[in-house]
């Protein structure tokens, strides 16, 4: 069985940008109930299906397959739930790990969550200096809990 672990963190900067290679995500949500959601994603050429299971700690299945782009393009126009997500992910190397870190546009704009994937629950993270406060687990900053609950909507404070 494929389990995704991860942690999620905000940034403070914009330092991790610099050198960084991106690439433009588009995602909706065909199934998105607690604890399990199916996703379909476009980038570029290159589309995929995603079945995630609910998080155990920083750890939860996951299943992921590719699928013809022009399949993917009609489920984010006629099947997911709206709004879709937009976003560019970035990839930054940090002392032996890669991070992700999703910089979100329309609805979730000026939202940036980095991520880093672990082979265990107890690897130690080097924290880079742009990252800030531990997001890990709180739920509101779930990819598929912003479309229910997008950024724009958030009390800042």
């Amino acid at each position: 069985m494929a389990v995704e672990i991860e942690r999620k963190f905000l940034v403070k900067n914009q330092i991790w940008k610099k050198g960084a290679e991106s690439l433009v995500y588009i995602q909706g949500y065909l199934s998105n109930e607690k604890g399990k959601n199916v996703r379909v994603r476009v980038s570029g050429n290159q589309a995929f299906i995603t079945i995630k299971g609910g998080a155990q700690y920083i750890s939860r299945a996951e299943f992921e397959y590719s699928i013809p782009v022009e399949d993917a393009l009609y489920m984010l126009d006629h099947l997911c739930e709206t709004p879709l997500i937009e976003k560019t992910r970035y990839f930054v190397k940090h002392e032996g790990f890669l991070w992700e870190i999703d910089e979100f546009k329309g609805e979730n704009e000026g939202l940036i969550i980095a991520e880093v994937e672990l082979q265990s629950e107890e690897d130690e993270v080097p924290l880079p200096d742009w990252v800030a406060q531990e997001v890990t687990g709180i739920e509101r900053y779930y990819n598929a809990n912003l479309i229910r609950n997008p950024y724009k909507l958030w009390h800042k404070g």
